[in-house]
């Protein structure tokens, strides 16, 4: 059985922090680039970013781009983590990570990868 679950999301003040994680099972992570994306209510799903197998990251939203948004693996416990900085009124929405065949970051439209997860809820409240 292969899955992908999320887990880490949560209320969290403003300006707070949230670390999500992504454990793979019936999945070798380590093979895989692993994407995040979030979708909030009303929008598109909108990509985060992406770290190849090797560790290398790729920005495809400006709050990663800025270093908000930080994405890091751990294959030897088959887990993908996405760290969150400076929680904002912007931020709330289901977010889910994202693997496949590719070993490297190809694309932001999220066709590259064929697993994903059920999502881990992040809200903003004061």
């Amino acid at each position: 059985q292969l899955q992908l679950a999320e887990s880490g999301g949560g209320l969290v003040q403003p300006g707070g922090s949230l670390r999500l994680s992504c454990a793979a099972s019936g999945f070798t992570l380590a093979d895989s680039a692993m994407g995040w994306f979030r979708q909030a209510p009303g929008k598109q799903r909108e990509a985060i970013g992406c770290i190849s197998n090797s560790g290398i990251t790729t920005d495809y939203e400006a709050s990663s781009a800025e270093g908000r948004f930080t994405i890091s693996r751990a294959n030897a416990e088959n887990t993908v983590y996405l760290q969150i900085h400076s929680l904002t009124f912007e931020d709330p929405a289901v977010y889910y990570c994202a693997g496949g065949v590719f070993r490297h970051c190809v694309t932001a439209g999220g066709r590259q990868f064929g697993y994903w997860g059920q999502g881990t809820q992040v809200t903003v409240s004061s």
